[in-house]
């Protein structure tokens, strides 16, 4: 079963991708959005999720620290609902609480990649460790 994360802002959506066997989670790319003009990306996430035969959605949900829901919550559940409509593909939700943080941490302590470069592929590595913290939670919930 190959799941596909989102990590949805309001102008990316950072996508990932599960190998078939469900164990790890490889970015793939950002799609641009804008939520103002009601353009949502999803032609191209239609093209890739018939280029991965995708058969699952795990859309981060950015909570507060207190556990409290705000209004990028709120978006990223319409987006989930949007795909789930548009595709007919079921979704679940990841707590994505500090994803971005850790994404950036990773590329400048990590890899020492420029501010400009790190905004280019931070979306899709925060997609990658939302859709890895899935996968491992549910490996864990599997196991006897």
């Amino acid at each position: 079963m190959r799941l596909m994360g989102l990590d949805v802002g309001s102008r990316t959506v950072g996508i990932a991708v599960s190998d078939p066997m469900g164990w790890t989670a490889q970015g793939v790319e950002i799609i641009p959005i804008n939520e103002d003009e009601k353009q949502f990306g999803l032609d191209r996430l239609a093209q890739l999720v018939a280029k991965y035969d995708v058969d699952g959605f795990v859309v981060g949900l950015p909570k507060n620290m207190n556990n409290t829901s705000g209004p990028r919550v709120d978006a990223a559940r319409k987006y989930a609902w949007m795909a789930n409509q548009k595709f007919g593909i079921p979704f679940d939700f990841q707590d994505e609480r500090l994803t971005t943080v850790e994404a950036e941490r990773m590329l400048v302590e990590e890899a020492d990649t420029s501010r400009r470069k790190r905004k280019k592929v931070i979306d899709k590595i925060a997609a990658e460790l939302i859709l890895q913290g899935y996968l491992d939670r549910k490996g864990k919930l599997m196991q006897p």
